[in-house]
């Protein structure tokens, strides 16, 4: 498995671990984003990122029937761990501000269901995920990703993931002065139209 200290090292190397003042999908503030698109970038690279997190899931998860993933962010992830797996591996998508899966994609009754993302930091899409799976009356059976950086989420130590950043989020009430004069980047999928 890849050390947190090396994952560390490919995520400031792809430039995938960004500086700044950043309004996350959550809206909540924040002076660090880490954007796995830049890491997925560099396939060798990630590569090593998603076979570690895939043994970790092996290690905690015994029986998995399909993959979930958000998209925009958590489409490759998933499609990854699933060919690791060697499970099925499917996304779902917002319509009208609310997952739903199309394309054809279902889930079957009684099926255990693992949610994969790329970055999770409030936990509001994998608990969107969750209530989705649950509407198909398929079981749930955890959480993963390939950077966990949630503090305040009621999912936060059902999650594996490859690492675990501790990065403070803020509320536009309660900016440091640190990155309040910061020109502000809202890198996010979510509110793309």
């Amino acid at each position: 498995m890849l050390s947190l200290k090396n994952s560390l090292k490919v995520l400031k190397k792809t430039n995938a671990l960004l500086e700044g003042h950043f309004i996350l999908s959550s809206g909540l503030h924040s002076a660090h984003y880490v954007q796995c698109a830049k890491l997925l970038s560099y396939p060798k690279l990630s590569e090593k990122f998603v076979k570690s997190l895939a043994s970790k899931i092996k290690k905690k998860i015994k029986k998995i029937d399909i993959i979930l993933s958000p998209a925009m962010g958590g489409i490759i992830i998933g499609y990854e761990i699933g060919k690791l797996l060697g499970k099925e591996t499917i996304f779902c998508e917002r319509v009208n501000k609310k997952f739903t899966l199309r394309r054809g994609f279902s889930i079957k009754k009684n099926s255990r269901v693992l949610i994969v993302e790329d970055v999770i930091t409030t936990g509001k899409s994998s608990l969107e995920c969750f209530k989705l799976i649950k509407k198909y009356k398929a079981k749930p059976v955890g959480f993963a990703c390939l950077i966990d950086r949630s503090d305040k989420t009621k999912i936060r130590n059902k999650i594996i993931s490859q690492v675990k950043l501790k990065i403070p989020t803020y509320s536009k009430k309660n900016l440091p002065s640190f990155i309040k004069n910061k020109p502000v980047t809202k890198p996010g999928s979510r509110f793309l139209k």
